[in-house]
């Protein structure tokens, strides 16, 4: 079992940066694929971002590609997810995932989430 813990979320303007962080503990997270999902109000949640166990690889979902970059730090079994030229459309509770391959994320672990918001 991973536990996740989110933090960095808040209230930011259009056009401004947030950083997130997710600690992971309970497990070796050397062979985990790292990630962030958001969800906000009345839509499903969506991918974001994902690193693989190696930090060699990186996915992101269109819509933040050039504006987000996802990060870890393997010694410190952290996560970040630096947020840059925030849009309205950006606001919602970003979660962080921890699953064995990217295909499985949806079905891995999950942090309780941190709200952003982006006003405009």
């Amino acid at each position: 079992q991973v536990q996740l813990v989110e933090s960095g979320g808040g209230l930011v303007q259009a056009g401004g940066s947030l950083r997130l962080s997710c600690a992971a503990s309970g497990r070796t997270l050397s062979s985990y694929t790292l990630g962030w999902f958001r969800q906000a109000p009345g839509k499903e949640r969506e991918f974001v971002a994902a690193i693989s166990w190696s930090g060699v690889t990186t996915y992101y979902a269109d819509s933040v590609k050039g504006r987000f970059t996802i990060s870890r730090d393997s010694a410190e079994n952290t996560v970040y997810l630096q947020m840059n030229s925030l849009k309205p459309e950006d606001t919602a509770v970003y979660y962080c995932n921890a699953a064995l391959t990217i295909a499985t994320m949806t079905r891995g672990s999950w942090g309780q989430g941190t709200q952003v918001t982006v006003s405009s």
